[in-house]
């Protein structure tokens, strides 16, 4: 590992220990407290003087603080899974359908059965895998199955189909649509560790598949005939790298909501600021990087809303279209 590419894993995770830090600290339940009084309500270094305010933190603000990095982590790792394996660097999990299958998911226990919404993040992941699964058949069966071309052209048509559906669900259901607003936008819920607690199997396998797959996606980017000679078989690579992004993109949506443009702009930005194509850097330096920019984008959401509620969707856009665009243009 080079200097730079040092230099950027370690900014990356100072940024993400003083945005974990501000999140905790940032009062948005208007509460008269003091950062003093809310370091004193940590575990381990804390005192807990006031168990209403400990309660507050480690039941409301932890685990937000750790659902965001988790979810930012899982799509920035998600998105640079994609762009090696399908050779394209506007890959996200958009491509493969995993979100607008997510988001179907969700919205039909939201709109239909809103009684049972602690279904929600299940029927998430469940349609998120599902719509995915669709998108490998229709991409490997007949003739030239397989292709990189293929399997994109499946993840618009079946991302096409989810999307319709779940506009018809909301004309189906428009009195509860006010109730999907925050999952449409994406946003992290105030619920403590019960959503996490769902899912973390989930998303602890695909890390580890991710980290798995750092050594076959480096030998793809050499070129399938060479990728073939030291021993991989590249289609199985793009299959299981696909799988691993679908698996952390749709976790991430059951956590919290759909979210666009972290899973493209990060890879992007690390590996114009790493100066390296390699997943053994880009890999974990999206996971930090990625953890960061949705702590900090959540924390800034928190405190511009505060005492509201707002979701962080679109601060994530609000950040990642000017950084979009501006790799776009340093690419150029």
């Amino acid at each position: 590992m080079t200097v730079r590419q040092a230099a950027v894993l370690v900014t990356a995770a100072v940024v993400l220990v003083a945005a974990a830090f501000g999140s905790v600290l940032v009062n948005s339940a208007s509460l008269p407290v003091s950062a003093g009084d809310v370091l004193d309500a940590l575990p381990l270094i804390g005192h807990g003087n006031d168990p209403a305010l400990e309660q507050i933190v480690r039941e409301i603000r932890i685990p937000r603080t750790v659902t965001a990095i988790v979810v930012g982590a899982a799509l920035g790792m998600a998105g640079a899974l994609l762009q090696g394996a399908l050779s394209n660097p506007l890959a996200s999990p958009d491509v493969i359908g995993v979100t607008a299958g997510s988001g179907f998911g969700a919205l039909i226990i939201l709109l239909a059965w809103p009684d049972a919404i602690a279904w929600v993040p299940i029927s998430a992941l469940v349609f998120g895998l599902a719509a995915t699964a669709l998108v490998f058949v229709v991409a490997w069966s007949g003739a030239g199955g397989g292709s990189i071309a293929r399997l994109i052209l499946a993840g618009i048509a079946i991302n096409a189909v989810f999307t319709a559906l779940s506009t018809a669900l909301m004309a189906s259901f428009p009195d509860e649509v006010s109730s999907a607003i925050f999952f449409i936008a994406g946003s992290l819920a105030d619920d403590g560790w019960r959503i996490l607690q769902h899912v973390w199997p989930y998303m602890t396998v695909g890390m580890i598949a991710a980290l798995l797959l750092i050594r076959p996606l480096d030998r793809l980017a050499l070129g399938d005939d060479v990728a073939q000679s030291l021993g991989q078989r590249p289609r199985v690579v793009r299959l299981l790298a696909a799988g691993t992004a679908a698996l952390l993109a749709a976790t991430s949506a059951a956590l919290a909501g759909l979210l666009g443009f972290l899973g493209l702009v990060v890879p992007h930005a690390v590996r114009l600021a790493g100066g390296t194509a390699s997943h053994r850097f880009v890999v974990p330096a999206s996971a930090l990087a990625g953890a960061a920019l949705l702590l900090a984008a959540d924390t800034i959401a928190r405190a511009l809303a505060a005492p509201s509620t707002f979701p962080v969707g679109p601060i994530m856009v609000v950040l990642g279209v000017p950084l979009f665009l501006w790799l776009l243009r340093r690419a150029v």
